[in-house]
């Protein structure tokens, strides 16, 4: 007896996770206004006629681009973000001089 009722228990704890765990952050098609709701430090990165580009920082090192037509989520991509030491470095191979 005790033993079905932990298994009960158990199958009642591990299904209530699933359907009460965390709420996705982003998702295609949510509206503009929803994302930026839950989302207070998005800047505005991009304008391109009707597509608004959104960047919302994470952390030091990355940050998520949201993309949005017609206010919807239409792209999501995470980037790593470079050091500002590496704004120096030369564009091409040829080049070995450094401006300070």
């Amino acid at each position: 007896m005790k033993k079905s009722l932990l298994l009960i228990s158990t199958v009642f704890l591990l299904g209530s996770c699933a359907i009460f765990g965390p709420i996705p952050e982003f998702s295609k098609g949510m509206s503009e206004r929803k994302f930026l709701r839950q989302n207070r430090d998005a800047v505005l990165s991009g304008i391109d006629g009707d597509v608004l580009t959104y960047r919302v920082n994470r952390g030091e090192r990355f940050y998520v681009l949201a993309t949005f037509e017609n206010n919807k989520l239409i792209s999501l991509e995470e980037r790593e973000a470079f050091p500002a030491w590496m704004d120096n470095r030369p564009v091409d191979g040829n080049d070995n001089r450094r401006d300070f």
